[in-house]
C-alpha cells in the first residue's frame, strides 16, 4: 500500500507534486473556500505557518468547492485573495474534491481517520484540519469549527515538531 507521500498532487498553479515534498515536516492539511464564514480562519493558519516553520511544520491549504460554492475562482483568483486579503504564505494545492464519487485518494485516506469524539467519514464543511506526523501518518483530525490556534491544535501540532 503507498503511503501519504506517494498520492499525485498538484500545486495551485498545475506543477505536479506529492507530500513527499515535504517528508520530515509536520503537515497540517486545510479544505479552504474564499468565500466561507470560516474564512478568516486563514489569519491563523498563517500564524500557525510563521509560529512554526522554522521547527519543521508547515500548513498546505486545499482549496475545495463542494461546500456552497464558497470556492468558485481560478487558481490565479485563488492565490491572488489568499496573499492579498491574508498574506498567505504557505503552499496551496489545486482546487480538489474533497467528499463523493470525485473524492481525490488524498482524501480517500484522510477521512478515513476519526476526529477525537470518533466520527471518521466525510469532510462537513470548509476548514476540515488534519495533521499529519513527520513520518507521514495522520495523527490528528480537527472539525471545521475548530479554531486553526486551539489549544488541542497547538499541542497537537508541537508534540509532532521534529526539531
Amino acid at each position: 500500500m503507498s503511503t501519504l507521500y506517494d498520492i499525485p498532487l498538484h500545486t495551485i498553479d498545475g506543477t505536479p507534486t506529492t507530500l513527499g515534498e515535504h517528508r520530515g515536516k509536520a503537515l497540517l492539511l486545510v479544505n479552504v473556500a474564499s468565500k466561507c464564514g470560516l474564512t478568516p480562519q486563514y489569519e491563523g493558519l498563517e500564524r500557525l505557518q510563521k509560529r512554526y516553520a522554522d521547527r519543521g511544520f508547515t500548513v498546505l491549504g486545499v482549496p475545495c468547492n463542494q461546500f456552497g460554492g464558497q470556492e468558485p475562482g481560478s487558481a490565479e483568483e485563488i492565490q491572488t485573495f489568499c496573499s492579498t486579503t491574508y498574506g498567505v504564505s504557505f503552499p496551496l494545492l489545486e482546487k480538489t474534491d474533497v467528499n463523493g464519487v470525485n473524492r481525490h485518494p488524498l482524501y480517500a485516506r484522510l477521512t478515513e481517520v476519526p476526529d477525537a469524539a470518533g466520527e471518521a467519514g466525510d469532510i462537513t464543511w470548509n476548514f476540515e484540519k488534519f495533521l499529519v506526523s513527520a513520518s507521514g501518518e495522520i495523527v490528528g483530525r480537527f472539525r471545521p469549527a475548530t479554531e486553526p490556534e486551539a489549544a488541542e491544535v497547538i499541542g497537537a501540532i508541537e508534540a509532532q515538531l521534529p526539531s
